[in-house]
């Protein structure tokens, strides 16, 4: 399977920390005190996800490359 979900950083004041969500994959988020922290743990965040939804049995969305929002 093809993992190159997209991956949205963004700072929260309110965390004080960079959330990255990956829309693609309910519930799959993470966060880091750095850009490439929040990154990074949103990669491994992907591959549980992944491994989690396998041992359940529940489907896994394709990566559609690049959302389009409104």
């Amino acid at each position: 399977m093809d993992k190159k979900y997209e991956i949205i950083i963004f700072w929260s004041s309110e965390d004080d920390a960079y959330i990255a969500e990956v829309p693609e994959l309910p519930g799959c988020m993470a966060d880091g005190k750095t850009y490439q922290e929040a990154l990074g743990n949103a990669e491994r965040i992907i591959e549980e996800w992944i491994e989690t939804a396998t041992r359940l049995n529940k489907p896994i969305p394709q990566p559609k490359g690049r959302l389009a929002y409104a």
